[in-house]
């Protein structure tokens, strides 16, 4: 049986992975900070403690056929670290330069590499693909493309297969980030100056994106390959906030206010990135995983959003 190895196994898109994996009969090995997180989402959990360049991976490595690396440094609202900046690269890059090398060392066959679509930019009118010059613009996505950049060396130099994967913005039960703002917005029902949005997000479900990365495991067409992958349908943060309301019998309050005075304020109050975020657009092709690994996503955006309002509303948020 193929056993692989699933970093990050306990957060948001390792649970989903996880129990992809184990529907396609994949032995899964959670590789786990502390003792008794993965029980009940793994076959096996094996100890790694922290995620950085002194990371134990002999035990978790052994006897395994591929790897998904997703754990890393994400999602810090509060930085508090004397240099953010390196210590992303400390866990993102040299973390996972530790893992490859290990796993290169030890005769493991494919890494898939969980990347984001934000080493390509922020946000533009057209769409990313893979043929896009890399311009990460925070320091996450620069980490990420550091990671990238040095396990291409490390499989250049081994038999180790690589795959980078860099996802859309994810979302589903359990979302964290701005995902969940989102939620809380549409199921609080505020006024907000969002109406006139006519930006386009691409987005992908979690399931879905846990459904390709398994494609990416074996599939021998994803060898040495890079894939950007996103749901099909890209939305307005309008159309986000009025989907979610509906569905959790909410009224959304969204007015229209012209998207250049917005913007003054934004910036007046030091909030240009949110604004970005809000009125900007982020649109991903995802061709290539189409047409290479002959991927659909199974699970439709309308179904998608649906099952994550309703985690919300049985998670208390009534």
């Amino acid at each position: 049986m193929t056993t692989i190895l699933v970093t990050g196994a306990t957060g948001f898109i390792g649970r989903s992975v996880c129990g992809v994996l184990r529907g396609q009969r994949y032995r899964v090995r959670a590789a786990v900070r502390t003792r008794g997180t993965a029980i009940d989402l793994a076959d096996e959990e094996v100890v790694v403690g922290e995620l950085g360049p002194q990371t134990r991976w002999d035990a978790a490595l052994d006897g395994i056929d591929a790897v998904i690396h997703l754990a890393a440094r994400a999602h810090v609202l509060r930085d508090d670290s004397p240099s953010p900046e390196a210590e992303y690269l400390r866990v993102n890059r040299e973390g996972a330069e530790a893992l490859a090398e290990k796993a290169a060392a030890r005769g493991v066959r494919r890494l898939v590499f969980v990347s984001t679509i934000g080493v390509l930019g922020d946000g533009r009118e057209r769409a990313y693909s893979e043929t896009d010059v890399p311009d990460p613009a925070s320091p996450y996505g620069r980490s990420k493309l550091a990671a990238e950049l040095a396990l291409a060396r490390i499989a250049k130099a081994s038999t180790l297969e690589l795959v980078i994967v860099r996802p859309s913005l994810v979302y589903g039960p359990g979302a964290p980030g701005n995902f969940r703002k989102l939620l809380d917005w549409a199921h609080r029902g505020w006024p907000l100056p969002l109406g006139g949005t006519r930006n386009a997000r691409s987005l992908i479900y979690v399931e879905n994106l846990a459904q390709f990365l398994a494609v990416c495991v074996t599939h021998p067409a994803a060898a040495g390959e890079t894939f950007v992958i996103s749901d099909p349908d890209n939305r307005s943060t309008a159309q986000l906030i009025r989907g979610l309301a509906t569905t959790m019998n909410r009224r959304s309050r969204l007015f229209t206010v012209p998207p250049k005075l917005v913007e003054v304020a934004a910036r007046a109050l030091g909030m240009r990135k949110t604004y970005d975020r809000l009125f900007g657009s982020l649109i991903v092709d995802a061709r290539k995983a189409r047409e290479r690994l002959g991927w659909s996503p199974p699970i439709a955006m309308d179904e998608g959003l649906a099952t994550t309002a309703a985690w919300y509303l049985a998670a208390g948020h009534r």
